[in-house]
């Protein structure tokens, strides 16, 4: 449907091709990992939880890493990229 177009309106400098990938949210996967006692582990875990960024259910199961007291979880997230 034609819209009149209103006077002393700004145009827009920037390539309609441009704006629309611009005002389209680019997305892509980060990993976490963390190493340490398993109390660390999961009061890390319990940390990030509480500011909302990730579900503690996210995070892989504490896997041993064959050095005395340490293990290791990761969390896969996918995050926007601006």
């Amino acid at each position: 449907m034609f819209q009149p177009s209103i006077e002393d309106a700004p145009a827009s400098t920037v390539p309609a091709e441009q704006t629309a990938a611009e005002q389209t949210p680019r997305y892509e996967d980060v990993r976490h990992l963390l190493y340490g006692t398993l109390a660390s582990i999961q009061s890390t875990i319990h940390f990030l939880h509480k500011r909302g960024y990730a579900d503690p259910n996210d995070w892989s199961d504490p896997m041993p890493t064959g050095k005395a007291n340490q293990w290791m979880s990761t969390l896969t997230k996918r995050v926007k990229v601006e």
